[in-house]
């Protein structure tokens, strides 16, 4: 391939993954998609209905990506999520700090792109204060600490992490072996999400299968149409415009911190569009043109000192638990997931512990207050 071609293919994935980017701000901001609000709803007044949409989203992840590693398209080997190495310890401890931190922000990242979409002013200081505190944490001085830490505890496993290659004494090809897991997990999955009539209903069954749909559409853009098997230039396989030069779907903790970064830099030539900021920015135009459309949109500020501080801190807890933990609801517990990741599965429990816990302590600092 000549560096013309690359730069054409280059380009036809971002193109790609601005689409996607706006058709999930789009089904998001319809649907109320968000990992919070299903845990709050749960929790707080026991409906399920949110729930039932993050479960059907993760099932058609699972089923579409581990399809496509029986066709032989991708491998989970590729993603970060199932590295040999399994930080367990940070991948809890992150999914923790990000779950509360997440509860006290009133959503999560991707929840923030698309209330900024629909005119939120909180959800841009979330946003900034996200991308700062997880660029210090992939590059900074809690990345120092991190490293020191929490990463030393680890698991040296013999492949990847993912369930497929752990599970060799299934038999077959690893191949094989995905679409068995894949298809029982996440088959699994979404016979629950549509065991009972509040997960057919029709924002569940849209926002459920489309971001879902979603999340398996941006694995192709990246390990299938951006898939250089030898680059020009370094004449080994490559995986255009991203940033861990692996293969990424969706993930709002470190594209944000990439987005902040690409904007304080602009002029340095060495900063390039990815697949990753570009998905970003395409999540606010995609609320934004719904917002709009549907006559939603309007201005959003803080109610107080208290809401402030809660923000700030529900923001920065989220931008280092993201990085810590390798990803966020969505990153982990939609891309991540779809892979069949341990780590995955360890960061969602903590997300959930994490995000219980914190509702928990609303409600008694509610009632002590009473």
């Amino acid at each position: 391939m000549t560096d013309a071609g690359l730069l054409a293919l280059q380009q036809q994935v971002l193109w790609a993954a601005l689409a996607l980017g706006i058709a999930f701000g789009a089904i998001a901001q319809r649907t109320q998609f968000c990992t919070m609000g299903a845990v709050a709803d749960v929790v707080n007044i026991g409906d399920w209905s949110r729930m039932r949409m993050w479960a059907l989203a993760m099932g058609v992840a699972m089923l579409g990506f581990n399809a496509m590693v029986a066709l032989g398209w991708v491998k989970a080997a590729d993603t970060v999520y199932a590295a040999p190495e399994l930080l367990w310890l940070s991948q809890a401890v992150g999914g923790l700090m990000f779950g509360f931190g997440m509860v006290l922000a009133s959503g999560c990242g991707s929840k923030a792109l698309v209330r900024i979409g629909g005119g939120n002013l909180k959800a841009l200081v979330v946003f900034l204060v996200l991308g700062f505190s997880a660029f210090a944490t992939l590059r900074g001085v809690t990345a120092v600490l991190r490293v020191n830490t929490l990463d030393r505890v680890q698991w040296a496993l013999p492949g990847g992490q993912d369930l497929p290659t752990l599970l060799v004494g299934l038999g077959g090809t690893p191949g094989q072996r995905a679409l068995l897991l894949g298809g029982l997990i996440g088959g699994a999955l979404v016979v629950w999400a549509l065991a009972r009539r509040e997960g057919r209903h029709a924002d569940v069954l849209l926002g459920g299968l489309g971001i879902g749909a979603l999340v398996v559409g941006a694995w192709w853009v990246s390990g299938v149409l951006g898939h250089v098997a030898e680059h020009p230039q370094t004449l080994e396989e490559a995986f255009l415009a991203t940033n861990s030069q692996r293969m990424e779907s969706f993930s709002f903790v470190a594209p944000v911190a990439y987005v902040l970064d690409g904007l304080i830099f602009y002029s340095d030539a060495s900063k390039r569009l990815t697949q990753g900021m570009v998905l970003v920015v395409g999540v606010v135009i995609g609320s934004a043109l719904v917002a709009v459309a549907g006559r939603s949109f309007r201005w959003e500020g803080f109610r107080g000192v208290e809401d402030t501080a809660n923000h700030l801190v529900g923001a920065a807890l989220m931008g280092v638990g993201g990085v810590t933990a390798v990803g966020c609801t969505v990153g982990q517990g939609l891309s991540g997931l779809s892979t069949l990741s341990l780590g995955s599965f360890i960061a969602v429990a903590g997300i959930v512990v994490g995000a219980v816990a914190a509702l928990r302590w609303q409600v008694w600092r509610l009632e002590r207050m009473a």
